[in-house]
């Protein structure tokens, strides 16, 4: 089991280009690490809806927020806060254009730090509380390990 508030290394710099995104094994999580320009940010590698391979999913921005694209259902997840992100319309008044909303923090996010070009995280409590958590367990991860 990891520990919370511990510090883990994962890998140097170099490995990412300037907008990209890869998974890692890091103690007993299974975690996606995106770059966007010189911020990184790391998230559970599986979509806290259905348990889809997040991880997989394409990074696009949605009204000024940078997002994972489950490919799966296309549920956007924003990679800061690990919110959901969609459109709501107004079905009283259906000529209103759609506007972006978010239901809460859904995803598990970690803290990522930058020390002597590598990158190391902090993971964040995992009490359960959020939605991705059920797919974090051993036995649904390792379902995956021989797909990516």
């Amino acid at each position: 089991m990891t520990k919370e508030g511990q510090e883990w290394f994962v890998c140097r710099i170099e490995e990412f280009d300037q907008n990209s995104k890869k998974r890692f094994q890091v103690q007993d999580r299974d975690i996606v690490i995106i770059r966007r320009g010189e911020k990184f940010f790391a998230l559970d590698s599986f979509c806290y809806h259905a348990g889809g391979p997040l991880f997989m999913g394409d990074i696009e921005d949605f009204n000024g927020l940078s997002c994972l694209v489950c490919p799966w259902h296309h549920y956007k997840v924003h990679i800061e806060t690990g919110n959901m992100v969609y459109q709501s319309i107004d079905p009283h008044n259906p000529k209103n254009p759609p506007v972006w909303k978010n239901s809460g923090q859904k995803q598990r996010v970690h803290r990522v730090t930058v020390r002597d070009d590598s990158l190391f995280v902090t993971f964040s409590d995992c009490t359960g509380d959020l939605q991705s958590d059920q797919y974090n367990a051993l036995e649904y991860r390792q379902r995956w390990q021989t797909n990516s």
